[in-house]
């Protein structure tokens, strides 16, 4: 790789990740020499604007990764098992935002303001984490370090956004029916792939992802298996329910922690104001908090509503949202580049 500058695919450049992605190499001023925008046969011949000049998207095939220092992964989990290794032996770093290599042993998962010294174990793929547990896992890592933790309990509020902009023009498109009295018939949510779709608008979806066989959701899995991993700690006790709720962009989550120490809750609010990329809104008699209207289009992680448990002495009870299309995914991915190359200098 070169300092001067690097050339970067987007891989699913037209979604409303890959878009986020783009987005964020500009504003982000990331060293970019050639941007090469890749998609579907379908999107090829298109275009995209980046810093003022407008850029044809390329069919994502395995030869348009000639050439390529660094790939963004933004296409779903088949897309990165079949091109993702096509990248690397041409010699590409990947950063996959999808599933497919959250869980190799061989991948770093990475979110830079908790373990990005992972980042130099990569074989030249590093895998972007799930957006709820991102978040969950920037607002936990001060209180690991300081005390411990021995269980976590989450309850995802989840826009439906993080499903793609389907999902995203189906909560308007079916608002707009029930304020009009027409009938709803839903394709997408919970999962467009299942025969049994539910309305989105005015109600709320106890499903995000598949179902598995040991009652939970692959969402909710991958929050459990996600976290232990990030944290770098297979003992700690993590549970998850992840719902979809009708806000368009913007995950919440209700987090339970129990602590392995004790701890002074003024000492937790300085920790979390301390921390990188976090901001701390908590002042329940002035209704401070974070919500997902106001976390909508900032990177940082917000955290609200801390106070200590009623039936735990080292129980901890926060509120955190984030943007799930930038932190929760493009954000996470170009700080994962910014972090690899300031480790190449």
């Amino acid at each position: 790789m070169t300092i001067q500058g690097y050339t970067v695919a987007v891989v699913g450049a037209t979604g409303a990740v890959g878009q986020q992605m783009v987005k964020y190499l500009e504003e982000r001023e990331f060293p970019v020499k050639e941007l090469r925008p890749l998609a579907s046969k379908r999107s090829a011949g298109g275009t995209i604007s980046f810093k003022g000049q407008e850029v044809t998207i390329q069919e994502a095939t395995p030869e348009a990764f000639e050439g390529v220092e660094i790939a963004l992964f933004s296409a779903g989990g088949n897309v990165s098992k079949v091109l993702a290794p096509e990248a690397v032996k041409r010699g590409a770093v990947v950063i996959d935002n999808s599933s497919a290599f959250r869980m190799d042993p061989q991948v770093p998962l990475i979110v830079p303001e908790v373990n990005a010294d992972k980042i130099k174990e990569h074989q030249g793929i590093i895998a972007n984490p799930n957006c709820s547990t991102i978040q969950m896992v920037v607002a936990l890592k001060p209180l690991l370090d300081r005390y411990g933790i021995e269980r976590i309990i989450v309850s995802t509020y989840q826009a439906v956004s993080g499903a793609g902009w389907k999902a995203a023009i189906a909560l308007e498109e079916q608002s707009k029916a029930v304020l009009n009295g027409e009938e709803v018939t839903p394709s997408v949510l919970p999962v467009g792939k299942l025969d049994k779709h539910y309305q989105i608008a005015f109600n709320v979806i106890p499903q995000i992802d598949v179902g598995q066989e040991n009652g939970y959701t692959f969402e909710e899995m991958k929050m459990v298996n996600e976290t232990k991993k990030i944290l770098g700690d297979d003992s700690i006790g993590v549970t998850a329910t992840c719902v979809r709720v009708p806000v368009v962009r913007g995950h919440s989550e209700s987090v339970y922690v129990e602590l392995k120490s004790e701890y002074d809750l003024e000492e937790v609010r300085q920790l979390l104001s301390e921390a990188p990329g976090v901001v701390v809104q908590d002042d329940i008699q002035e209704q401070v908090y974070p919500m997902p209207l106001q976390a909508t289009d900032r990177m940082e992680t917000f955290i609200g509503r801390l106070r200590r448990d009623l039936t735990h002495p080292r129980g901890l009870n926060m509120w955190v949202v984030s943007d799930n299309l930038l932190k929760g995914a493009a954000t996470n991915a170009v700080q994962i580049a910014e972090a690899l190359i300031d480790q190449d200098r």
